[in-house]
């Protein structure tokens, strides 16, 4: 592929990167701007949207009818990374998950009736979502056949009864997707539903509280207690609710590289502009060769991970599933983050420790990218798998 991008893509970056320095970077300057679960108030976020919307930067992923720029996955890519230059900047574009992913794949599934009811809301800022899938207790997490909260047929409804835990964003969410189990079938036993939260049937058992910084509504349990979902409130088919969560996770996850590419960006910003003005036996930190070592190695993973990421994002705007490219990206972009946090804190010392910087509040949020979306182990079982199919032919160079 080509890596240059497009005229009109490059110009939409440069006017994120613009907008990042100067809406969103000065908000993370103000500790009155965060709420108690170190995240921008919802307040705040408001009026960050209301200007990134008047300045025609909104919903990069979703179709311009229905409000967005539809700049395909490649374009995103692009985007995305600038926009994530801030933890809160996807936040101001409405790019941020999970009402990135699930925007995504409700635009892809849903009737254009159904899209007025469900999906309009979310892309114009007026509701957030949940994906709840994951479930406590010998309940699903990487292996959706585990699924063990039931969905039972009663005339024209389904009565929803079991538990999920770790639903990212569910307190405060209004529309969520859910997966069920409607068979014992290996294949075709489970099924997505759509429900609101103003339906009776279902609560928030608890906020988990986690190692790092959480999205808006965090992290949550969730019991369900004889809820009830009309037929029409039914993703595709019966059966077909392995299908949603593959048609919603293959982009996810590497919008997630997207953003930890952006982030990790940020951490060299940091600390290249701290080592280039600290001074250490008479030079800077920056002109001594093992600092240079540390920076240089961290420039090529990030710009790995860059060419990882973009390479799979093309591949999907050509209509392939890119299964083995999206795995590649997610595990070392993962680590990438991960590294990028820890050696920009290394370089700036107890500063980089302190809260004076975003470093200490990027290297707890970095732990969770091995995990999300599929565990690093997950991914490279995948590679594996499709390494033994296909042997040489794993390697082959697209013609």
């Amino acid at each position: 592929m080509d890596f240059s991008l497009p005229e009109s893509i490059e110009a939409l970056r440069l006017q994120v990167r613009d907008f990042v320095d100067q809406e969103v970077l000065p908000l993370e300057l103000d500790s009155n701007n965060f709420d108690a679960h170190e995240n921008l108030r919802e307040d705040v976020v408001a009026a960050m949207r209301e200007k990134a919307r008047s300045a025609g930067l909104w919903a990069f992923q979703m179709p311009k009818q229905l409000g967005g720029l539809d700049v395909g996955v490649v374009g995103m890519a692009a985007l995305y990374e600038e926009a994530a230059r801030s933890p809160f900047g996807p936040l101001a574009f409405n790019c941020a998950p999970p009402d990135d992913g699930n925007m995504i794949v409700l635009n892809k599934i849903l009737s254009a009736e159904q899209k007025t009811r469900w999906l309009q809301p979310i892309i114009d800022g007026k509701v957030r979502s949940a994906f709840a899938m994951t479930e406590p207790d010998g309940g699903c997490g990487s292996d959706p056949s585990l699924t063990y909260t039931r969905a039972e047929k009663q005339g024209d409804n389904w009565v929803i009864n079991g538990r999920k835990w770790f639903i990212t964003g569910a307190e405060g969410a209004q529309h969520f997707v859910l997966i069920a189990k409607t068979s014992d079938d290996p294949r075709k036993g489970l099924t997505a539903f759509l429900f609101d939260a103003d339906q009776p049937g279902w609560e928030v058992v608890r906020r988990i509280g986690i190692m790092g910084p959480e999205e808006h509504g965090g992290h949550c349990e969730l019991r369900f207690d004889g809820l009830v979902i009309p037929d029409e409130n039914r993703l595709l088919e019966v059966g077909d609710g392995l299908k949603v969560t593959q048609i919603r996770l293959g982009t996810a996850r590497l919008t997630h590289c997207m953003r930890w590419l952006g982030l990790a960006k940020r951490c060299m910003e940091i600390a290249g502009g701290y080592v280039e003005n600290r001074m250490s036996f008479g030079t800077t930190l920056a002109q001594h060769e093992g600092v240079q070592w540390m920076l240089g190695d961290v420039a090529k993973d990030i710009h790995i991970g860059r060419l990882l990421t973009m390479q799979a994002a093309w591949k999907l705007d050509q209509g392939d599933f890119a299964r083995s490219e999206i795995s590649m990206a997610k595990i070392h972009v993962a680590d990438t983050l991960h590294k990028a946090a820890d050696t920009a804190i290394q370089l700036c010392g107890a500063r980089g420790y302190s809260k004076d910087t975003l470093l200490e509040w990027i290297y707890r949020y970095a732990r969770q990218a091995r995990l999300v979306d599929g565990a690093s182990e997950i991914h490279k079982m995948v590679l594996s798998r499709a390494y033994l199919k296909e042997k040489n032919r794993f390697f082959r160079w697209g013609v």
